[in-house]
This record gives C-alpha cells, structure tokens and sequence, in this order.
C-alpha cells in the first residue's frame, strides 16, 4: 500500500504559518530576519523538533531538520525544502508550501517505519524573496559557495538593518557553517506562481530549468527647474528619461518573443508636482531561460541608456544588484517527477519556472529540480494567491514518492 501525507497536518500548518506576520491591517509581512521572521521560524523550529527531527541552524541563518533515520547512515542525505520569509503583502503559500511539506514527507515516512537508506534533511533557506536583503535567494546562494559568508553577513537591509546583526538579534545566527550538509539531491515543492498549469488544465509541472535573472538599480541625473517657465526643448528631465526607459524595455522584451523586462521601482528627485525631475532612480528586472537572449536584453538596456545621455543630455550611473545564468535541472529527478505524476493519475508537463528559486543555487552542489501545483489565476506575492487544497495534497504526494525514489538510489 502506498503511503500518502497527513492533510490535516499540512493544511493546518500551513495556515497557522500563515498567520503569523500579520501587521495591524491584516497583511502578511514576514521579511527576513525580522521579528515576524523570528516568529515563523520559532514555529517552524517547534514542529521540527516535534517530529524528533535533529534541529541545525547554520551561520546565515538557514533552518534543517534533520531525521538521520535509524540506521544513522553516512550517505548524503536527500534534501527538500524552499523558505519561509515573504513579500510585502503576501499570500500564504510561495515558499512555506515547500518547507511544510517537505517536513511532512519526513514525519510520513518516519512514522510508517519505512526507513530510506539515505538521510532525508528538510531546510528553510534564509532571504530567498529579497525584499530586505539583495541579492534574492541570499541563504542558499551562501549555502553554496557562490556568495560568501563575511559578505551576506554584512548587508545592509533598505532600512539601514545589517542582515548578520539581525540574525543575532532573532537568535537565529548559527553555528554550523554553511554548506555543511552536501546533498544527494535536491527537491523543491512550489507553486507555480503563474498561469500555465491551470489554464491548461494540467495538476504537476515537472520543472526542468529556471531562467536567468539580470537585476540592476539605474540612476539618471539630469536638471531640475521650474515646471512653468521651462520650454519643453530645454528641458533636462530625468524623468522623461526614465520615462523612455520603461516603454524601451517593454518592446524590447516583446520582440525578444522569450524574455521579460520589469521597472518595479521608481523615485524621482526632488519629487514636487511644480519641479522638473533632477533624478530618476529605478530598478530593472530581466529575465530569459536562454543565456544569450538575456545577455541581448542586456546589451539593449546598455544602448538605450547611451543613446539618452547623448540625446537628452542626462547623466547615467549603473549599479549591478544580483546575476543569475539561467540553470537547467537533473534529467532524472524531472523523470522521476514525471513518473510519480503518471502513477496518480495526474498529467504533468515539463516547464522553465520564471521565478528564481533556492532550487536553483542548490543545483549548483547536487542534483535539483523542482515540483509546480497550479496557482489559480496565476497570482502570486499577492494576499489572493491561492492553490486548492486537492493540488496542495496531490503535489506533497508527489514530492513523497520523489523522495523515496532518490533515497533508494
């Protein structure tokens, strides 16, 4: 008989988490290292340790848990997981989904006195959002050697916060240095975050590669002056500049047919009704799952911004803010997702996640890939951000068999 998880067990968990972080308007904000953080992970700890699980926080702050099984094997373990930190305004599920189950899987198979022959390891990597701290996926890309821990440790937050002091601070700086625990492979349970899976009516995405991600902070000085008395032909407006930024970015990405541009931030200088702009500063999110049609996007950014200091006569500064090459994942585990999908009845489809996720810099270490349930409506980092408690269950089910598959390897 095959085993299935404790539904109750992960729905409720996963409200109760979802509870936890609300400001006085009702909205879900748990950024990292924050106190609301801080109670999230007091939670998550508590059910952890619930479970008998061996409990390790490492330097940067990512949680394991840890069920070495009663053999006490030294074979690297299968690792699952995601995070638990959010967005502004967030729903309940990005990330906390993955962590819950992946705990869940763990209890289900310790209960069942089914012992795998590898370790299994349940991790909540620390600032996967980025909202507080830049780079996105901070504590898995620490984890992983590709950042290292002196430098996550002291960067500085948007509200002027130190990431490493606010781990102390929370009482959720470690000691285990990271990368400690180097995994067979890793399994990341997400909802997808986007539209395909429902609109086409399929319950599994088999991820099989994440796309790159280009993030940079552009600034552009131009000349304040008087709203009224300036002709538009003598105008040094940074503010139009930005203004032909945005709409560049936009057809850019829409010929390029794969890719996307985003302007998610903006704030103009000296920022009155009355004064022409002086200074523009925003943000740029690019992202394709091909490496040269991202490196295209970003050679287009580079001439737009060239093009306006000769033609508007403005001043441009770039700032680099966080890189990633896009990442493909193991064949096998996407087989294997695909497998288990066929074996409950449920279609899958093979899909390149758009989002970034930890998945991606574990792949750096070990074997990866990820599991996608449909988000109704696409919606995500939003508080109406929902996936039907039938997918939710299907899709830890799913990940369980996935994990006994890889721990009998």
């Amino acid at each position: 008989m095959s085993l299935t998880i404790d539904t109750g067990r992960l729905l409720g968990r996963l409200r109760h988490l979802g509870s936890i972080g609300r400001d006085g308007e009702g909205r879900l904000c748990r950024l990292a290292a924050s106190d609301a953080d801080k109670a999230g992970r007091d939670a998550l700890v508590g059910w952890i340790a619930a479970a008998g699980l061996e409990v390790a926080v490492d330097r940067i702050g990512n949680v394991f848990g840890i069920w070495r099984g009663p053999a006490a094997s030294n074979l690297a373990p299968v690792m699952v997981g995601s995070h638990i930190d959010t967005v502004i305004d967030a729903g309940i599920y990005d990330g906390c989904y993955g962590v819950l189950a992946g705990l869940e899987v763990i209890e289900t198979l310790k209960a069942s006195g089914r012992a795998p022959d590898r370790p299994l390891v349940v991790a909540a990597f620390t600032n996967e959002e980025g909202v507080r701290y830049a780079p996105d996926m901070l504590g898995s890309l620490t984890y992983v050697g590709g950042l290292s821990l002196d430098v996550a440790l002291a960067t500085v937050g948007v509200d002027g916060s130190v990431l490493g002091a606010e781990l102390a601070r929370i009482g959720y700086a470690g000691t285990e240095a990271p990368g400690f625990i180097r995994p067979h492979a890793y399994v990341e349970l997400h909802i997808e975050q986007g539209p395909v899976l429902e609109k086409e009516g399929v319950a599994v995405g088999a991820v099989e590669s994440v796309q790159g991600i280009s993030w940079q902070r552009v600034t552009i000085e131009g000349v304040a002056n008087h709203a009224g008395t300036t002709p538009m032909r003598m105008r040094c407006d940074a503010g139009h500049a930005a203004a032909r930024v945005v709409t560049f970015l936009r057809d850019l990405a829409a010929a390029n047919g794969f890719g996307v541009a985003t302007v998610g931030c903006m704030e103009f200088a000296p920022n009155a009704i009355n004064v022409i702009p002086a200074r523009a500063t925003f943000t740029v999110d690019l992202r394709d799952p091909d490496s040269a049609r991202l490196h295209a996007l970003e050679e287009g950014l580079s001439g737009c911004l060239a093009e306006l200091m000769r033609v508007e006569r403005v001043k441009v500064r770039v700032e680099p803010l966080a890189r990633f090459e896009p990442v493909a994942f193991d064949r096998d585990i996407v087989g294997h997702v695909e497998a288990a999908a066929a074996r409950h009845g449920l279609p899958s489809r093979r899909m390149t996640s758009g989002a970034g996720h930890d998945a991606q810099m574990m792949a750096r270490i070990c074997p990866a890939a990820m599991i996608f349930v449909p988000s109704i409506g696409g919606i995500s980092h939003n508080p109406r951000e929902h996936t039907p408690e039938a997918d939710l269950v299907a899709g830890a089910n799913i990940l369980l068999e996935v994990v006994q598959r890889l721990a009998a390897e």
